[in-house]
């Protein structure tokens, strides 16, 4: 095809027509099965209205207890991925020897499956046998019960998502400190800035971007955040750990299906309500280079 000649609209009616199919119209139908009581106990379909949105609210279910477990998840693993991966950036933009070879090494985790990250960390962080406890136990000290305990156990699934995902943070941090001019740095160097005032004066402001990403970027992945939890401990102990992905995923295995589909509804508001926000605040400010 002609990159320079103006095709006709309807030359993109395939393509709308394929993309309403596959992700327009399950949208909808799913939004729809919400205010139904569709579940696998019924061959029959009944509207319901709103009683399925008024039973995940309802105190009487702990559905509310998950969607806050997912916001404190999202809340802290966004902080320090930013924080870990913007400090990692920083002294890997510096001249170091093998400078790549640490860029690599900090970006495997990031790579990894999480499964794979899951059942490694969770043979790892095991009470007993665990090679952390093990460690712990040749310095005298008993180590606690990092995925059983219901005060820690959610503290350590986030440790863990926070280090498989700071170096993809990492890398997007380098490629905006790289994108800043030099110059920026030698005027201030000349006017006597040191390294702090050059951080905080240059590449704090022009990062903003890069850092209006990121944070955006982690926190739609700490809402919808399912495979690291369900594979380090299912939810529990308890409800300890149970975020809102695990639950609708739960509730599909129950043969829930209008409560599942709810579920997924209001996380889907949430997280378009949440991530425009976030854009209007964190771009409105920015510098331009």
């Amino acid at each position: 095809m002609n990159k320079n000649k103006i095709y006709p609209t309807y030359f993109a009616l395939g393509a709308v027509i394929l993309y309403g199919v596959l992700f327009v119209l399950p949208g909808l139908l799913g939004i729809g099965y919400s205010f139904t009581d569709w579940s696998a106990f019924s061959d029959k379909l009944h509207f319901v209205g709103l009683d399925n949105f008024k039973l995940i609210f309802s105190a009487q279910e702990n559905y509310i207890k998950y969607l806050g477990n997912t916001i404190l998840f999202t809340f802290f693993t966004t902080i320090a991925k930013n924080v870990i991966g913007l400090a990692m950036a920083l002294l890997l933009t510096r001249k170091i020897l093998m400078l790549n070879l640490h860029r690599a090494i900090m970006y495997i985790p990031a790579v990894l499956s999480a499964i794979v990250v899951g059942m490694t960390f969770k043979s790892i962080l095991n009470p007993e046998v665990g090679l952390l406890n093990s460690f712990l136990r040749l310095l005298n000290i008993t180590g606690p019960r990092w995925l059983s305990d219901p005060k820690i156990a959610f503290w350590s699934v986030m440790g863990v998502d926070i280090w498989k995902g700071m170096g993809y943070i990492m890398t997007i941090f380098i490629a905006g400190i790289m994108s800043i001019s030099p110059t920026y740095y030698e005027v201030a160097t000349v006017d006597g800035a040191n390294s702090w005032q050059r951080f905080i004066s240059i590449t704090l402001p022009l990062l903003m971007p890069t850092i209006a990403v990121t944070t955006v970027l982690n926190v739609i992945y700490g809402l919808k955040v399912f495979d690291m939890v369900y594979v380090l401990t299912s939810g529990g102990p308890g409800y300890a750990t149970e975020v809102l992905y695990t639950s609708i995923f739960k509730e599909f295995g129950y043969g829930r299906y209008a409560i599942g589909t709810a579920l997924s509804f209001i996380m889907f508001i949430f997280m378009v309500i949440i991530g425009y926000f976030l854009i209007r605040s964190m771009t409105k400010d920015e510098v331009m280079e």
